[in-house]
């Protein structure tokens, strides 16, 4: 007889609620309160109509661009408190003291935190900008195809709002943020806690994937005419290069996650030591994806600073040739590295030498761009401004990430360093100096063209310095430390010397999360003080690239008239020769329609990937078959496009022209 409570609910049950946990208890109350508030305040200014239409159904890449970089904000809050928590027990899980997170809830944290860190908040954030700037780069009026990014998005937020779930229902993964087998086999790990992982990861790959085959199919087919390959803009070409690694490796990682999901769900053996498996296979395959995923997150990073550089020196970048065949080496050079994550495996000297010398291959064309940068700033007339900050602070932390991954690239080092907190110290160098900063520096610059004033100034500055000063307290100690062989991941140590260090440590995120409430502090002055900070230009940097040819924020066709590109520096090219605004012939928009598509199926496959988790196998069968039906349904859906009539185009390009001759 089928027991039909377990085919609908199956595993899950009021166990499953966290009751005995009072940290967990306490935030969910925090959360809990503070959505309740969101929604009554969405509903007493009657918020949900413009919402739905303006945002939740939104095809616009602008608007996309921005929801994603919105949740990679709200992600860095939770992943950032993951950090201080761990933090805090370093400092004080001494001896006697056990600290207070017992050892099974720290092992949640430090995995979640690595998770949602690297998956939900440095993956959206650069998504976001490749979304909102490339279009308006390359002169577009859209991605390649608009309703496919609405989708992507729903889909990378789907997998955020599992992994938040399992803050509350159930656990997450006590494996570490890759789960290496057979730490995550259904033995070791019999819980849903590497389900939670797997499905997460699994629907938000989707996403990701879809979003880096629509911006390559954009960059490839839509640029303007005029702009060839060696006329993008060098963030459009770092953006090209990154999606062209999302393309290559997510499929992997999706692979080697299939692969681990049947171990666990239908007994097979691909990475058990029973039957043939091989759990070194799983780590060959996840950093075949793991290693690309570094530079498709910092090379987008790469692309700020050298807009920013530009734009702020006010000259054209040194050696744009030399910038762009650096990235496209890295790109070629990240697939032939991988294996440096593990050199302590046995692979032998042959292999590990390759690997090695491959590693310190692929540190020349990244060092190159370091000097590209500097020639840049050499002999220009450079506004310290605050996205400049970012990039001078990023060229300091940057170098010594580098210097220390070359380190590490030496076989024989790495068996000493390898499992030690100065693997942790060199893997934040290269994520917060190169990635982190770069995003920030990414906030500051194109700010005003998405919202129409700038961000202030005075509390970017004090977010900055924190930042800066925080890190270097934060990570230097666990160079030390892991020169004195202190392994990672651990919640208690026995010996009192290192407490100091791990105290100061504490100190630097402490630091930190004042350079997080800086920023927060700076976004609330900055929308009070929005008059004072007003663009009205358009163009508040004296900007190099297209994008800042636009009104801030642009409209939604984004160009009136598609441009003729003669120069990489397509803008300032214009400026200099004495572009005019066109003021008439002005022609109905060809432009995609909105639709509610993106979200309902991301919203059955979130729904599908819980039920999996939890083993629900009715709620999995019909959510998945739901979805097919309404995947299907959504291709019968023909009106996908409507035209922004002439005269609303004149109306919206002439009140332009009128606030840029009131400015003149």
């Amino acid at each position: 007889m089928i027991d039909a409570q377990k085919l609908i609910f199956g595993r899950l049950s009021l166990e499953a609620l966290p009751l005995h946990e009072p940290i967990l208890i306490g935030t969910f109350a925090m959360v809990a309160l503070g959505g309740l508030f969101v929604l009554a305040m969405m509903t007493k200014f009657k918020l949900w109509g413009p919402f739905w239409r303006d945002w939740v159904t939104s095809i616009d890449h602008k608007k996309i661009g921005i929801m994603y970089i919105v949740l990679g904000l709200v992600m860095l809050l939770r992943g950032f408190a993951d950090a201080v928590m761990m933090r805090a027990q370093q400092a004080i899980a001494f001896g006697d003291q056990l600290g207070f997170l017992p050892p099974h809830h720290y092992d949640q944290v430090f995995t979640a935190h690595g998770v949602i860190m690297i998956f939900f908040v440095a993956m959206p954030l650069i998504t976001g900008f490749m979304n909102y700037v490339v279009p308006l780069q390359i002169g577009a009026r859209d991605v390649a195809f608009p309703f496919l990014n609405n989708f992507s998005f729903w889909m990378t937020t789907g997998g955020a709002v599992l992994v938040m779930m399992s803050l509350f229902i159930g656990e997450f993964a006590r494996t570490g943020w890759l789960a290496y087998p057979p730490l995550s086999g259904l033995l070791a790990s019999p819980g849903v806690g590497v389900d939670y992982y797997i499905w997460s990861l699994q629907v938000a790959g989707v996403g990701t994937t879809l979003s880096g085959i629509n911006l390559i199919a954009t960059i490839i087919k839509m640029r303007a005419p005029g702009m060839t390959m060696m006329k993008m803009p060098v963030f459009t070409w770092t953006s090209l290069c990154s999606n062209i690694l999302i393309v290559a490796s997510f499929p992997i990682l999706t692979a080697a996650l299939a692969l681990l999901s049947l171990d666990r769900y239908a007994g097979t053996n691909f990475f058990t030591t029973d039957l043939g498996g091989n759990a070194m296979m799983y780590v060959n395959l996840i950093w075949i994806w793991g290693h690309p995923e570094v530079y498709i997150l910092v090379l987008p990073a790469f692309g700020i600073f050298s807009e920013v550089v530009s734009t702020f020196s006010q000259k054209k970048l040194f050696g744009y040739a030399s910038m762009v065949y650096a990235t496209v080496v890295i790109t070629i050079l990240s697939y032939l590295v991988w294996l440096h994550h593990f050199f302590t495996m046995g692979s032998g000297a042959s292999v590990n030498s390759f690997f090695g010398i491959t590693t310190m291959i692929i540190s020349i064309p990244t060092g190159a761009k370091i000097f590209n940068w500097l020639f840049t700033m050499y002999r220009g007339r450079i506004k310290f401004e605050v996205p400049m900050y970012w990039t001078v602070g990023f060229m300091v932390t940057f170098v010594i990430g580098g210097m220390t991954g070359v380190l590490l690239a030496v076989p024989p080092a790495d068996f000493v360093l390898h499992n030690s907190l100065f693997l942790i110290a060199h893997f934040h160098n290269v994520i917060i100096g190169g990635v982190l900063f770069g995003l920030l520096a990414g906030i500051s610059y194109w700010f005003p063209k998405a919202f129409g004033y700038k961000l202030d100034p005075f509390w970017g500055k004090c977010s900055f310095w924190f930042w800066q000063i925080g890190f270097f307290v934060a990570f230097m100690p666990l160079y030390v430390l892991g020169l004195m062989g202190v392994t990672r991941r651990m919640s208690h140590f026995d010996d009192p010397s290192l407490q100091i260090w791990f105290q100061i440590a504490a100190l630097g995120a402490l630091l930190i999360a004042a350079g997080i409430g800086s920023f927060l502090i700076q976004l609330v002055v900055s929308f009070l003080k929005r008059e004072q900070l007003r663009d009205v230009t358009g163009d508040p940097w004296n900007g190099r690239t297209l994008e800042w040819s636009t009104s801030s924020p642009p409209p939604q066709y984004n160009f009136a008239f598609t441009p003729v590109v003669h120069d990489h520096d397509a803008w300032h090219d214009m400026k200099t020769r004495g572009h005019q605004r066109p003021v008439g012939g002005f022609k109905e928009i060809h432009m995609p329609k909105n639709t509610g598509a993106g979200v309902i199926l991301a919203g059955l496959s979130t729904l599908f990937g819980f039920a999996l988790i939890w083993h629900m196998w009715l709620v999995a069968g019909v959510a998945f078959a739901v979805t097919v039906i309404a995947a299907i349904v959504h291709t019968f859906n023909y009106k996908r496009d409507y035209y922004i009539p002439a005269d609303e185009v004149t109306r919206t390009e002439d009140a332009r022209t009128q606030v840029l001759a009131a400015q003149a």
